[in-house]
C-alpha cells in the first residue's frame, strides 16, 4: 500500500497498517473484542465505520479480522 492509498486493499496490507503502523498486536483477545464489536450492527463504533467507510469496508475488515483468527489458531497453512 503506498502512502497516497487511504485504506488497505488486501489483507497483508491491512495486518501492515494494524501491526506496523498502527503499533496493535493483533492478539486473540483483541480479534476476538473486535469481530464482537464489528459484528454488532447496533454497536455505535460498528455504526460509525460503516457510516464512514461503508458497508463493503465494514465486511473485508471483518473477513480480515476473521483471517487473522486463523492464522493465530492455526487452521490456515
Amino acid at each position: 500500500m503506498n502512502d497516497q492509498d487511504a485504506f488497505p486493499n488486501s489483507y497483508d496490507e491491512w495486518r501492515h497498517c494494524i501491526e506496523v503502523r498502527g503499533g496493535i498486536r493483533l492478539t486473540p483477545n483483541y480479534i476476538s473484542q473486535r469481530l464482537e464489536e464489528l459484528l454488532n450492527d447496533k454497536h455505535v463504533k460498528t455504526q460509525e465505520f460503516a457510516r464512514l467507510y461503508g458497508d463493503d469496508r465494514l465486511h473485508m475488515t471483518i473477513k480480515w479480522f476473521r483471517r487473522a483468527s486463523d492464522d493465530l489458531s492455526g487452521k490456515r497453512a
